[in-house]
């Protein structure tokens, strides 16, 4: 109330003053001089009620003329911005039901409401009588003057809402993308967040991410173990593939559908090679790649198999060299 009443005094002391110096320049245009309004002092001796009523009739005729639509343009203005954040919230509760991410729904929520308001802004002011089409064309080449310097962030950042709303990726899938691989750690607007396998921390700009293939190895929950093991051509090819199959039998982390598979894949130049290819969970990939592939050794030398390396023999031929007269 009484920053009311002070407000309220204020513009009194604005009416009164501008009273006053309407009646002084009607007096001063009256006696013919045209500096005395405004050089000299004001000259309360001059002042009559008739003029008082003249500069008052004024007022009323502003009044009149532009009050409406002043009033007109604060409702507006009142009501629309009302209705901006009645449909902003809205908006942000049905995207809450749709479980976008919490970033994107306030992001959107508080986007729908300033551009909203800005209309609202325009209506009022066309309500007035101001005429907003300089506005507009302001806006629209502000906007372009934004969006020519800042092509390469808006570009990340439409990305970045792609990949809020569709999802591709999510917090701690392992994933490649972007030339770099690792663990997601964050997702914002901007940027993806990635924790390499060494425990190095990887921002990759989302333009990069949804501008590249983009391979999830978390996402389906099972990954396949590709190994091949090669033996000696003179080894028994039923009781190499036999051990095998009972390494994989033994290890309770390969999954029974799909059901392993051992097979020969390829005559080599100094071996018979097998392909294992086992199916495991996603967070079991590397430990079950490493273990089998020391558990296969140990089984094949235990069952007196062994796996070959490239080596070469050289036979040298007895003889003579031949030597050449200088």
């Amino acid at each position: 109330m009484r920053g009311q009443r002070t407000t309220a005094t204020r513009v009194g002391w604005i009416v009164f003053a501008a009273v006053m110096l309407a009646a002084t320049t009607a007096s001063a245009a009256a006696s013919g001089d045209p500096n005395e309004g405004t050089a000299g002092g004001l000259d309360i001796s001059d002042f009559s009620v008739s003029k008082a009523q003249e500069v008052l009739n004024q007022l009323y005729a502003y009044l009149a003329q532009y009050g409406l639509k002043i009033l007109g343009a604060v409702i507006i203005f009142l009501v629309g911005r009302w209705v901006a954040r009645l449909l902003s919230n809205l908006a942000a509760s049905a995207l809450t039901k749709a479980k976008m991410e919490l970033m994107l729904v306030q992001f959107i929520k508080d986007l729908s409401y300033i551009a909203m308001l800005i209309f609202v802004v325009l209506a009022a002011l066309a309500n007035v009588g101001v005429q907003t089409t300089s506005f507009i064309a302001v806006l629209g080449a502000a906007g372009l003057a934004v969006g020519l310097a800042l092509q390469g962030g808006l570009a990340n950042f439409a990305a970045g809402v792609l990949m809020l709303i569709f999802k591709p990726i999510h917090v701690g899938d392992f994933v490649e993308v972007g030339g770099a691989k690792g663990t997601v750690k964050e997702i914002s607007i901007f940027t993806t967040v990635l924790s390499s396998p060494d425990n190095v921390r990887i921002i990759v700009p989302n333009g990069q991410v949804m501008g590249g293939n983009i391979s999830n190895f978390t996402i389906n929950g099972t990954r396949r173990v590709d190994m091949v093991i090669g033996i000696s051509y003179g080894d028994d090819l039923k009781k190499a593939k036999k051990v095998i199959e009972d390494v994989l039998a033994k290890d309770e982390r390969i999954l029974p559908d799909p059901a392993p598979l051992v097979a020969v894949s390829e005559l080599g130049d100094s071996s018979v090679n097998f392909v294992v290819r086992p199916w495991v969970k996603s967070t079991d990939y590397w430990g079950t790649y490493f273990d089998l592939t020391a558990n296969i050794k140990i089984a094949l030398e235990d069952n007196g198999l062994t796996i070959p390396f490239p080596q070469r023999d050289v036979y040298v031929k007895e003889g003579k060299l031949a030597t050449t007269k200088k």
